[in-house]
């Protein structure tokens, strides 16, 4: 079903704006895969934990919600919030005035990196300083150090304040700060939802899909301003980059139909160090500038190293069985 969007979406940039239109739009849809790819690994994790129900419902309303109010909605909706103008004056300016448009969101960055750092930082932690019985970088995660400071009350809360903190003194930026802790706030909120709604292991429908969307959220982001370097069509760029949160999602149900993180043990771990890393980046992006392909390649090689090595210890569990 991927491809066959895909197909339509390149049908559709062709009318937009000929072969060259098409053709950014399929290094769109490279780029979002790229960036997201850990996201796919995360949202698995999530969303097998989760009610049958629910997982359709994330494939039948998160893919519009991804495509139209992600990477197309959002962005407006956060430079109409800023700037004080009306949602369709911001549309105006974006489909007529693209460079002006992509300033006003450039404007509005630093708040959006924080936050989306604080939250990402929060999921890489939670993982992190988790109770694992599988153990990837052995040296840091087995450890006695890492032993001792898992044990301490809200650890991750901890840490992510000292960050924030931390982030405060460098930028001298009340609002940067802020959002910083409005990020981290968030992720609690929703691990208390999910504590009080969640049973038997089984993770609650609503705050499982809130949590994923957010999550999606904080990727899609640094794609959409990424896309500003290959167009200013904010049309093509909503269909590149939505036909590849398509594949993100597709990627997502294979790995929860295919039983994948329990068939590559590490793979998980990739995902998170990724998450991790990317979490970092967007933190370092608010004073200074990262070209999201080295974000992308990053989080892929983890994740294909954390693939590698899966394989590897399964050939070597197959040969002690034999």
């Amino acid at each position: 079903s991927s491809f066959v969007i895909m197909l339509f979406g390149l049908i559709a940039s062709y009318y937009l704006g000929g072969l060259t239109a098409m053709y950014i739009t399929f290094l769109l849809i490279i780029l979002e895969v790229s960036l997201s790819f850990d996201n796919a690994v995360v949202n698995a994790k999530v969303l097998k934990t989760m009610d049958p129900i629910w997982q359709k419902r994330f494939i039948l309303f998160g893919i519009p919600i991804a495509v139209f109010g992600m990477r197309l909605l959002f962005p407006l909706a956060i430079v109409s919030i800023v700037t004080g103008m009306g949602l369709f004056e911001t549309l105006n300016i974006a489909m007529n005035e693209p460079s002006k448009y992509e300033g006003l969101l450039k404007s509005t960055q630093t708040t959006i990196f924080a936050f989306g750092g604080a939250f990402l930082l929060m999921v890489f932690l939670d993982f992190f300083f988790g109770d694992h019985e599988i153990k990837w970088v052995t040296f840091v995660e087995g450890s006695k150090v890492m032993k001792g400071f898992s044990g301490v009350a809200n650890i991750e809360l901890i840490v992510a304040i000292i960050i924030g903190i931390s982030l405060g003194h460098i930028t001298q930026n009340f609002g940067v700060v802020l959002a910083f802790m409005y990020g981290v706030l968030l992720h609690s909120l929703l691990g208390m939802l999910d504590h009080f709604l969640s049973s038997n292991t089984v993770k609650s429908g609503i705050a499982g899909f809130i949590y994923l969307e957010i999550l999606d959220a904080s990727f899609s982001f640094d794609g959409v301003l990424g896309a500003f370097a290959l167009t200013g069509n904010i049309f093509i760029i909503m269909i590149g980059l939505g036909v590849g949160a398509m594949f993100v999602r597709s990627i997502t149900l294979y790995f929860v139909e295919h039983n994948t993180l329990s068939q590559f043990r590490y793979l998980e771990h990739g995902a998170h160090y990724a998450i991790g890393i990317l979490a970092i980046i967007m933190l370092l992006k608010i004073t200074i500038h990262v070209n999201e392909m080295v974000t992308g390649t990053i989080g892929i090689g983890l994740i294909s190293i954390a693939f590698i090595h899966s394989l590897w210890e399964n050939r070597q569990a197959k040969k002690l069985i034999s």
